[in-house]
């Protein structure tokens, strides 16, 4: 037994209001910015992983 749509809208509906749209839209740019980072921590954590790969097959 889960969650339909109407349950969710009515949850939605009750957060906006406890909240306001301003801090949420603030909290959602956050978060985009966080996960963000974290994508690109991960892009240069596996550029440089490739990199003492390449080292350790020249050596």
């Amino acid at each position: 037994m889960g969650f339909g749509w109407q349950e969710l809208l009515i949850i939605l509906v009750i957060v906006g209001l406890i909240f306001g749209t301003s801090k949420l839209r603030n909290m959602g740019s956050d978060l985009g910015g966080a996960v963000k980072g974290f994508k690109k921590g991960l892009k240069e954590d596996e550029h440089s992983a490739e990199e003492e790969v390449n080292q350790e097959k020249e050596d």
